[in-house]
């Protein structure tokens, strides 16, 4: 079903390579694509750039397609057409989407997604907002979901001035539980204050090491979770009480996590790892259903994504660019201008 007759062809961002050069991403006319049972077909309005995009595009990422490619691993916009019956109620609507990790993603007019995988927005959310539901708002959720069912009683967090730092801040002061906040520049600290952050330690400061490990181990520290990876991940581990657990869910660093074997030898300490499409994956358990009626109720108020700049397909050199620099400044949309249907 669909709202009126689609065009055949669409405008479409499309990697060459996996080099991370700008020119292997070219704007090229390709056929709009049309959805299979239990799919639909989403005219996207906005889709932003990710730490995860940039990985991708430079090959750096758990996902690799063939290329040419189309990335964009998120985005919001208007349902226009459903491949079976049950997906006709969301034609019309708009919809924060995700599509399927090895499938033609959101850096295009239009996108085909799992119905599932499509969450109505409220007038009041953004197309932006909504473009930015789930890898951010979901991940931080379920890392605070991980603290509650552990009982941890404090947590630090390394690159806490990041979007997902933010929201986990919030949600750290609802659980009413206390938060160590690393972060490596000073405004980035006076941020965090103000938003009401109580305890934040600067990378960049001489003996940031000690005074973290002395804050942590006053408040019985026994999580991280660390953006970061490289010398972040041998600091947070070396910061936390015996038998603490470090989470790695990014490498903003691009470096390999170090840690001294005696932090796991002799203060059994741990390290793991968190990707949102493992946690997604398989079957829907307890915890993925409760996030799927949580996450939805915390867009545009606890889960706020800052909006830095918005960019046509065509400037997706610039949009790179600005979007891997402070990204603590916000976040970079593409928008790429669909036709009316």
């Amino acid at each position: 079903m669909t709202t009126t007759a689609l065009p055949e062809t669409m405008r479409a961002l499309c990697l060459k390579a996996y080099d991370g050069r700008p020119e292997s991403l070219q704007v090229m006319e390709v056929p709009v694509p049309r959805p299979g049972a239990g799919q639909v077909l989403v005219r996207v309005a906005a889709a932003p750039i990710n730490p995860a995009d940039l990985m991708f595009v430079r090959g750096l990422y758990g996902v690799k397609k063939p290329l040419p490619a189309v990335p964009g691993f998120e985005g919001s916009g208007t349902v226009v057409a459903a491949g079976s019956l049950a997906g006709r109620l969301l034609v019309g609507r708009r919809v924060g989407c995700v599509p399927v990790p090895s499938d033609a993603g959101t850096w295009a007019e239009y996108v085909v997604v799992p119905m599932k995988q499509c969450i109505p927005l409220l007038p009041r959310i953004s197309d932006e907002q909504g473009a930015s539901f789930f890898v951010n708002p979901f991940s931080a959720w379920a890392l605070m979901d991980r603290a509650r069912q552990g009982k941890h009683k404090a947590l630090v967090q390394s690159a806490a001035a990041s979007t997902v730092g933010r929201m986990l801040q919030k949600l750290a002061r609802k659980e009413k539980i206390p938060l160590v906040n690393v972060v490596r520049r000073s405004e980035q600290e006076a941020m965090l204050r103000k938003l009401g952050a109580e305890h934040v330690v600067n990378s960049s400061e001489p003996e940031f090491e000690e005074r973290l490990r002395l804050i942590c181990q006053e408040l019985g520290v026994s999580l991280a979770f660390d953006a970061v990876a490289g010398s972040m991940t041998g600091h947070l581990a070396r910061a936390l009480v015996d038998e603490g657990t470090v989470i790695v869910y990014g490498g903003l660093s691009e470096q390999e996590s170090r840690i001294h074997p005696g932090e796991l030898i002799f203060h059994q300490k741990k390290i793991e790892g968190f990707w949102l499409s493992e946690f997604f994956k398989g079957s829907f358990g307890k915890d993925q259903l409760r996030a799927l009626v949580e996450v939805p109720t915390l867009l545009g108020k606890d889960f706020e994504t800052p909006v830095r700049a918005k960019l046509p397909l065509e400037s997706a050199g610039e949009a790179l660019r600005i979007a891997a620099s402070n990204m603590t400044a916000g976040k970079v949309y593409f928008a790429p201008k669909a036709a009316k249907d």
